[in-house]
């Protein structure tokens, strides 16, 4: 079953899009028989969760932690993490920043903006932002350890599907405004929006990587 709504959902994505599956809360078991359908990037939002499973799973896999990070667990999760999709915070990327030059390892990251209405959610604005990328183009030591590969948000929770495209539309575009800002930097690519319940919207606003859980795995037990 799990092959089966792999491959459904493959064979409507376009080419370049990565699909991350999300694993969290399901059993080695289940990630391995994704991975044997083919499936090679999967999505983690627990620390210890995450790091408990990496060393049960196969060395391939390009794990994406996509869940709030706590500065105190970083050592769970960047040395195993191909991306981590959910840098919300300045507090969060100076931490980051000070784990990679501590351990020579430069972390790819993508910084989470600030969608939607529920206050609850975590991100920077796009001013925020905004000073990160131009801290960064301009090649200063404070951001050396970190790839900024792209920007990675979440629609509103609604059913309102109007809203949702407002949301993926702003994020879309204010991609595009930082990528004229900055033409040099030719790695800042990714845009991560759209999960179970929204992806294929996401895709009309130019998603490079989906985030899909329930529609691969079904609900959590």
């Amino acid at each position: 079953m799990i092959a089966e709504r792999l491959q459904s959902i493959q064979s409507e994505l376009p080419s370049g899009v990565e699909l991350v599956a999300v694993s969290k809360f399901h059993p080695a078991g289940e990630i391995l028989e994704a991975y044997a359908a083919g499936q090679r990037a999967f999505g983690e939002n627990r620390p210890q969760e995450f790091a408990a499973k990496v060393p049960s799973l196969p060395a391939d896999i390009r794990w994406h932690f996509i869940g709030h990070l706590q500065t105190n667990k970083l050592k769970l999760v960047l040395p195993y993490a191909a991306l981590v999709q959910s840098v919300d915070s300045r507090h969060l990327l100076d931490a980051i920043q000070a784990w990679g030059a501590a351990n020579g390892r430069i972390v790819p990251i993508l910084l989470e903006l600030h969608l939607g209405a529920e206050e609850t959610k975590g991100g920077f604005t796009q001013e925020e932002i905004m000073a990160v990328m131009d801290e960064y183009a301009s090649g200063a030591a404070s951001l050396s350890c970190v790839r900024i590969r792209g920007l990675m948000g979440m629609a509103t929770n609604t059913d309102d599907e109007d809203v949702v495209r407002s949301d993926f539309a702003r994020i879309r575009a204010f991609k595009d405004r930082l990528s004229a800002l900055h033409p040099a930097l030719a790695d800042f690519t990714e845009l991560s929006i759209g999960m179970s319940g929204d992806w294929r919207i996401a895709l009309e606003y130019g998603a490079t990587i989906v985030r899909i859980g329930t529609a691969i795995f079904g609900p959590r037990k």
